[in-house]
């Protein structure tokens, strides 16, 4: 399970949910990278602050462990609002979104992750909330029922998702503004390594931290589990400053390499150098191939191996590159070298 993986960019559990809420960044200054994301925000927050009126409806959409949650939380404090957090999963019906609206002050943020997985009754419930301020509940059923109309006070929803194709058009269309998240550049993630040593009272060796960032896949979120898992090491074979060797060791004994892969992008690499001579082999297959499912291999897995430019998806399926061929050290005439 993807949960399971050291490199997994999803919050793996309440450990990582601590860590993420010690490490955030609170102020816009203080959020390394997606620079132009940053001077967006800057100026649409100043213009609505200039005119005494909440941000408009926000969607931000990317890769997961890139910061989303994170930068509403930025948007919140430096807009000088409260925000709400939920998910779309856990807004199973109407009701549950009303009761978060109407309890709701001006200017608040309501913040939605996940976005994408809303139920539709649900959201046909926020088109009103989000275009007019306003709720309609139905009161009563059958030939008595009747629209109760509540208004709203003027809030910005901001929503966050890893799959943006998922939102229907109605919704998309009610956001003002839309920000895509990147993935960070190695320098990005060696600054938010420094930052977060800092704050946990972590020295680390300038080596070390280029160790660690290197194998981070470029993900914020996997930078700061590295870094804590490395200290774990250190803590025990170390004198607890992480230096170049430590971190190599740390890091080759939770079997992740320098391009930041694990057994299980190994894994769906091999599968397909060895099983299918390279591709091109349709999903499907490959899931059964492999022992994982469908939707975890096109959401998780195939981002950043397509980022490194070892994967390519095909009319006629995925295929691995030369590039994906020399770090594994095989050939496609000779693919066995692989499990050798």
């Amino acid at each position: 399970m993807d949960e399971e993986r050291i490199i997994s960019s999803q919050v793996r559990n309440q450990e990582d949910t601590a860590l993420d809420s010690t490490l955030r960044p609170k102020r816009l200054v203080e959020y390394i990278g997606q620079a132009k994301v940053k001077q967006n925000l800057e100026i649409f927050m100043a213009a609505a602050k200039k005119r005494g009126e909440p941000i408009e409806h926000v969607l931000l959409y990317g890769p997961p462990g890139l910061g989303k949650t994170t930068l509403a939380g930025v948007i919140a404090n430096e807009m000088g609002v409260s925000i709400r957090v939920t998910s779309g999963p856990a807004m199973e019906r109407a009701g549950d979104v009303a009761a978060i609206l109407t309890n709701l002050e001006e200017g608040d943020i309501l913040f939605i992750d996940e976005i994408h997985r809303l139920p539709k009754t649900v959201e046909e419930v926020l088109y009103p909330a989000m275009e007019d301020y306003s709720l309609d509940l139905i009161v009563g059923k059958g030939p008595s029922a009747r629209v109760l109309k509540l208004d709203l006070p003027r809030f910005t929803l901001i929503g966050a998702t890893t799959r943006i194709s998922m939102l229907s058009s109605p919704l998309r269309d009610r956001f003002g503004a839309t920000y895509p998240l990147s993935f960070y550049e190695e320098d990005e993630i060696s600054q938010i390594i420094a930052r977060s040593s800092r704050i946990l009272a972590i020295p680390v060796e300038e080596s070390a931290n280029t160790i660690i960032a290197q194998r981070s896949r470029r993900t914020p979120r996997i930078a700061n589990r590295l870094l804590k898992r490395v200290r774990d090491y250190v803590d025990v074979k170390g004198d607890g400053i992480i230096t170049e060797s430590l971190a190599y060791d740390a890091l080759g004994l939770l079997e992740v390499d320098a391009l930041g892969l694990d057994m299980v992008d190994r894994k769906i690499l091999a599968a397909i150098v060895e099983k299918f001579g390279g591709g091109p082999v349709g999903l499907g297959t490959l899931a059964a191939a492999t022992s994982e499912e469908e939707a975890t291999i096109e959401d998780i897995y195939e981002p950043f191996l397509m980022q490194l430019g070892f994967l390519e998806r095909t009319p006629r399926g995925r295929m691995t590159t030369d590039r994906a061929h020399e770090h594994l050290g095989v050939s496609l005439d000779s693919p066995s070298k692989l499990f050798g």
